[in-house]
């Protein structure tokens, strides 16, 4: 048997806000921002130079959908974004007005801090060793 993780779906209030936060203040790359209806959109996104697990950004349809936004897991980190450059990506992120909530830090697995995007999702910023 041969899987892979596709897409993760994450529930936003705006389609536009979340492709600007992911694209212009994180880098992540578009691949695709189809229309659906009136009011649904099928837009992915993903960090650039990379394959495998992407992010389906879901406009909340509904006011149950709309509470979870930003919240997604109870508060705790949902996603995990590996870098080859910690510092770069810092710096970067952090330049940008990127929320970081826990500073950077030497774990046994490798350098991470933890940020929040535009919605208060927590993320781990990872640079494994």
């Amino acid at each position: 048997m041969n899987q892979q993780l596709g897409q993760l779906a994450l529930v936003v209030r705006d389609y536009n806000e979340a492709i600007e936060f992911y694209t212009t203040i994180l880098g992540f790359e578009i691949l695709e921002d189809t229309e659906l209806s009136t009011t649904k959109r099928w837009v992915r996104v993903r960090p650039k130079g990379t394959v495998g697990a992407e992010l389906l950004l879901a406009k909340a349809a509904n006011e149950e959908q709309l509470s979870r936004v930003g919240n997604q897991t109870g508060g705790r980190v949902f996603l995990f974004l590996y870098t080859d450059d910690f510092d770069r990506d810092f710096d970067n992120y952090s330049s940008k007005g990127v929320v970081f909530v826990r500073p950077p830090e030497e774990q046994s697995y490798g350098k991470v801090a933890v940020f929040e995007d535009l919605y208060g999702n927590l993320w781990d910023l990872i640079q494994p060793k």
